[in-house]
């Protein structure tokens, strides 16, 4: 079955066609960075205008790269939730329109089951059952994945989420959007060991995590070089970046490593903007030696929203049996707050 899908659950409009046998066949992105620069941020009307224009020239450019027709599509697939309602909406509209005009049933996803399963598309590709950590701009979990649609909460933060407290200390350190890569790239030139901020809750006993604390340590740094009358010069800001970044990553890694040992896993699946994280990466590559354990990471170029991860979660469920393929049925709704476990069949043991 080839199935077309499409996200827009926030600031990026991606499309993908992806066959239950044969994997990704084409997918597409249109990022919409450049048009939020000029704001500092995300602005949910624009973010939806712009997703209105880039859907469809999108959905023709991966029909064309994949080599298939509209008459090739058996079903459709498209971002339901969590996200911005506007841009939410815009998404579900085309896709519907568009099983609603080739008579194709309409398969609503979950934006985290996405992410969550975009590491499958990947080789080697992980076996059920392992431990998933999904850190994005607006979700820091841990998982316990025991098959499609079988997720468990391990963990999660309980204010602001890893990408939110690159993005924030990225802002107060006077460094553009998005925050997060450019603190990432201004780290590389600084010298870690030059500030001392805190690793919230790593020592906590739980897999929960909490990063405000960290952002107001950063805040807290900012200010005393005001006081002291200097302005952060380049240097100051690029070790304070490294810094940050620093505590970030130990923290993600001492729980994701946590969340192995309490499991007896012996599989982790990082999923979500952050896991493009360079030196993230490479801490949770090098922490799973001792345990004998592997790390498996999406592609750089599915690690941010994209349609293939949507595409693909439609295929995996279809593959599960966990999707009625009803053409016909057009009614739908978006959920711009969605807790993964109402897409769950069961709980995992």
């Amino acid at each position: 079955m080839i199935i077309l899908g499409f996200e827009s659950s926030c600031d990026e409009t991606g499309v993908a066609a992806v066959c239950t046998e044969r994997g990704l066949l084409a997918h597409a992105l249109h990022s919409q960075i450049a048009m939020h620069q000029e704001y500092g941020g995300v602005v949910p009307e624009l973010a939806s205008r712009d997703h209105i224009r880039r859907a469809v020239p999108l959905a023709r450019q991966v029909l064309e790269q994949a080599g298939l027709t509209l008459k090739d599509v058996e079903a459709v697939a498209y971002t339901a939730g969590p996200g911005l309602a506007g841009a939410l909406l815009v998404g579900a509209s085309v896709a519907q329109a568009f099983a609603w005009a080739r008579g194709l049933p309409a398969i609503p996803i979950h934006h985290l089951e996405g992410h969550l399963l975009s590491p499958l598309l990947d080789t080697p590709r992980p076996k059920f059952p392992f431990v998933a950590l999904l850190v994005s701009g607006g979700h820091t979990q841990l998982m316990r994945v025991d098959g499609v649609g079988r997720y468990a909460l391990l963990g999660e933060t309980l204010d602001d989420a890893a990408g939110e407290a690159f993005d924030k200390s990225a802002k107060l350190l006077g460094l553009g959007y998005p925050g997060g890569p450019a603190l990432s790239r201004m780290a590389a030139n600084g010298d870690v060991q030059r500030f001392t901020l805190p690793r919230p809750m790593l020592h906590s006993g739980d897999l929960d995590f909490s990063f405000s604390g960290l952002k107001t340590a950063v805040l807290t740094r900012v200010k005393e070089a005001e006081r002291a009358g200097t302005s952060l010069d380049e240097q100051t800001r690029a070790d304070l970046a490294a810094a940050t970044q620093a505590a970030i990553v130990d923290v993600l890694v001492a729980k994701a490593v946590k969340a192995l040992q309490q499991t007896g896993l012996k599989r982790l699946v990082v999923a979500g903007g952050v896991g493009a994280n360079q030196l993230l990466r490479a801490q949770l590559a090098e922490a799973m030696r001792p345990l004998r354990a592997q790390a498996y990471f999406p592609p750089l170029a599915l690690c941010t929203d994209n349609g293939a991860m949507i595409a693909f979660a439609a295929a995996e469920r279809v593959k599960a049996g966990l999707v009625t393929l009803k053409p016909g049925e057009h009614a739908f709704t978006v959920r711009p707050r969605w807790d993964l476990a109402d897409i769950c069949v069961d709980t995992p043991a």
